[in-house]
């Protein structure tokens, strides 16, 4: 294998959106903070949290007295009017994605647009808060809108992207070793990547992107389950699982100071 940096693990503690029943994650603050602080101590390196309205600020204190990983803001699926609370909690990191959100999960569809004004607001919004964007990419067209902000000179690289497969939806695309290939092929210059990945193939693009110098995304919000049909103790076994694999293929594993530098944050 080509030398590589070394491989940073998100760990998304959210519910599942598509298996609401297995209920392997936090459904409170508490239990949601231990999350956070379990998946620190599995080998993550960010933590992809939805920050409950109201808590914002006190989950991302309560973490940080806790463990220094790197802190996500998530819900990119909100306007970014409704995202006021999240930038003033400071956040390490926000998740903004790319395009629309066209998504179809059991018992919920989500239709939201997210034109170039929107992306340029969050661009200046986040440099007022000393917030790395972190770019949310579910299809090519994604590239175009993150090329238009390049140009202007919105954004500072290195650039860091999550590629999105097989979320249900209009936004959709196949979780294949191709899709995966046509996406970084595509990707612009000075850009770094993760992939989440919803359904059962995510261990087959989880290889393909250590393989390929990208990071990895895990979690109940992705896929509750250690293997398929057997659910996933906590988020915390999600996490080791990908520890293991990595090194099994000769990659270690970024902790989050390693990882701080790796993103330039």
């Amino acid at each position: 294998m080509e030398k590589y940096e070394k491989m940073i693990i998100t760990a998304t503690t959210a519910n599942s959106w598509i298996y609401p029943n297995v209920k392997n994650w936090a459904e409170n603050t508490n239990d949601l903070i231990n999350d956070v602080v379990q998946c620190y101590e599995a080998g993550a390196a960010i933590a992809h949290v939805h920050l409950p309205r109201g808590e914002e600020e006190e989950i991302v204190k309560r973490i940080r007295e806790k463990c220094d990983i790197i802190i996500q803001g998530g819900m990119s699926s909100y306007p970014i009017e409704e995202r006021t609370p999240d930038f003033y909690a400071k956040p390490d990191m926000l998740s903004i994605i790319l395009n629309h959100h066209d998504e179809h999960f059991t018992g919920l569809s989500v239709n939201q647009i997210h034109d170039l004004d929107e992306l340029e607001q969050y661009c200046l919004t986040c440099k007022k808060f000393k917030i790395k964007p972190e770019w949310e990419v579910w299809h090519t067209g994604s590239y175009w809108n993150l090329n238009f902000l390049i140009k202007k000179g919105l954004v500072e690289a290195p650039h860091v992207l999550t590629l999105f497969f097989n979320w249900p939806g209009g936004t959709w695309s196949p979780a294949t070793a191709d899709e995966y290939l046509h996406r970084v092929k595509y990707m612009p210059e000075n850009c770094l990547h993760s992939v989440s990945i919803m359904g059962p193939e995510q261990t087959k693009i989880a290889t393909l992107s250590i393989a390929n110098g990208g990071n990895v995304r895990v979690g109940t919000e992705d896929f509750p389950f250690i293997k398929e049909g057997h659910p996933a103790k906590n988020n915390a076994e999600l996490v080791s699982r990908m520890v293991k694999i990595s090194r099994e293929m000769n990659r270690e594993i970024a902790d989050p100071s390693e990882a701080r530098k790796i993103i330039d944050l």
